[in-house]
């Protein structure tokens, strides 16, 4: 059943748990900010250089009651006032996912609340709702993050067309995996970043994968980061002086001018209005001022929005606002709703 108009704020609950965060959040209206908690897990898998999913799950176990009660608390809520209970359902680590999926239908079973489902890919685009961005329409949004590459089209709200994403390795994985070569530490993102300001991004030619025009708006980045690490090892073996600034900096560049080539193609190719970039992936400095310059210099007329750091990475912010429109339409899910690990943009 579609809930009849109220003048009241609808306040929903998102909670987030498909990999290494365990979040709640309460968002009104889709779009104001009650609370947005968010218990890392990057201390506990900085040891083993990734995500260990066996561990990931049993610290969402034991923390996701706890933020809850913490979202509740700062929201100034009880569960009786909340609308709605929404869940990343995924994709994600299916253990994980599963903390998350099994909490929400038990809090929405008693709390007698409609159960919402978010596609956690799809979610990423939504923080940008959260920020007073002047989203228009027809939008081409990219996603990066640790799990995720994808190019979406949004036509008009609430329709999402995937216009491609990674073949291999995400854009994110790719960061921490050459992070993790070059003895940087987890999580790569940011420590490349940071190395990278201070190198030079043209010292090392790596391969760039546009791939064919069937799949021009694919991605693939297994090539580049099989090249960075073979590149490593040839110096190190020939004891040659290596410069980690020059070679973060050339690595950098080369993945994000992939994807800021291709986001701009899409963008001309279906007259976008707006371009959006979220996922953990859209924190990086060099890719933000990069598809900025870009995009000016293609179509100044189109503005690009991307949420603050807090936002890019997951958050339970981001699952409650993507609930919102569906909350709206009536699109409740089943309280035999399961957890998908593979669950595409889309879906």
């Amino acid at each position: 059943m579609i809930p009849p108009p109220d003048a009241s704020p609808c306040y929903i609950l998102g909670l987030e748990s498909s990999c290494d965060e365990t979040a709640a959040a309460v968002v009104a209206d889709g779009r104001r900010i009650m609370s947005n908690i968010i218990s890392s897990q990057i201390e506990l898998h900085a040891r083993y250089g990734g995500v260990v999913p066996e561990i990931a799950s049993r610290r969402h176990l034991e923390q996701i009651n706890l933020i809850i009660g913490e979202a509740l608390s700062e929201a100034g809520l009880t569960l009786k006032e909340l609308h709605a209970i929404a869940v990343s359902s995924g994709p994600g680590l299916v253990g994980a996912l599963l903390i998350g999926v099994s909490t929400a239908k038990a809090l929405a079973y008693a709390a007698r609340l409609p159960l919402i489902a978010v596609n956690h890919v799809e979610a990423h685009l939504y923080a940008n709702h959260l920020t007073g961005a002047g989203i228009r329409y027809p939008l081409i949004a990219l996603i990066a993050s640790g799990g995720h590459t994808a190019l979406l089209l949004m036509p008009e709200p609430e329709q999402i067309v995937s216009l491609g994403q990674t073949r291999d390795d995400a854009a994110g994985e790719t960061f921490d995996k050459v992070a993790r070569a070059m003895g940087l530490g987890y999580p790569g993102g940011p420590q490349i970043d940071r190395l990278a300001s201070s190198g030079r991004p043209d010292a090392v030619d790596f391969p760039r994968a546009y791939l064919d025009e069937k799949a021009r708006f694919d991605f693939s980045f297994s090539g580049l980061k099989s090249a960075v690490i073979n590149h490593l090892h040839h110096l190190r073996q020939k004891k040659e002086e290596l410069s980690l600034a020059d070679l973060a900096a050339s690595f950098q560049e080369a993945l994000v001018r992939v994807l800021v080539d291709k986001t701009v193609a899409a963008a001309k190719e279906h007259h976008a209005a707006c371009v959006l970039l979220a996922g953990g992936v859209a924190a990086n400095s060099r890719l933000r001022t990069l598809l900025r310059s870009e995009l000016a210099q293609a179509l100044p007329a189109v503005p690009l929005y991307f949420p603050p750091p807090l936002l890019c990475t997951d958050n339970a912010a981001m699952i409650a606002a993507a609930a919102f429109p569906r909350y709206r339409c009536g699109l409740y899910a089943p309280l035999d709703l399961n957890a998908s690990a593979s669950l595409t943009p889309g879906c």
